[in-house]
């Protein structure tokens, strides 16, 4: 059983990641078109159908099973490794809301920055998927 409940981890995880890269890419292109226009509406409809639909819901899938593995093996808690990565996966938790915040300044032409500043937000997520892949398959400490 636990190795199911690792491998719909693992998925659910994975399309949480796609969802955190692809978002702030959107809003890259996003931020490069009129403000109202119909680019500017199609690329908010998109950007909230990708949070709503698919990411909310991977992220909560992500960590339901996460909680699940840690009640059917409670000794992770107890590895420094898993430690440091959990505290990753809390931050880019943060990661998400601060995206999902992006969303509602930019659908409501409120907050729109520049394509650049959106574009070093495409790769913060980049990095935590480095560090946590890390953690979880090397355990170095």
């Amino acid at each position: 059983m636990y190795l199911w409940i690792k491998a719909f981890h693992l998925i659910a995880a994975i399309s949480w990641m796609v969802g955190l890269l692809y978002l702030p890419r959107l809003y890259v292109y996003h931020a490069m078109v009129e403000p109202g226009s119909a680019r500017a509406e199609t690329f908010a409809l998109m950007e909230r159908r990708l949070l709503k639909a698919i990411m909310n819901p991977a992220m909560i899938v992500t960590f339901g099973l996460g909680l699940w593995m840690i009640h059917l093996n409670p000794g992770l808690i107890e590895q420094n490794w898993f430690l440091a990565k959990a505290g990753l996966v809390f931050l880019l938790a943060g990661v998400h809301g601060k995206l999902a915040k992006m969303r509602k300044g930019l659908e409501s032409g409120e907050d729109i920055r520049s394509d650049r500043y959106y574009r070093v937000w495409n790769e913060v997520p980049t990095v935590f998927l480095i560090a946590i892949v890390i953690l979880v398959i090397v355990q170095p400490f």
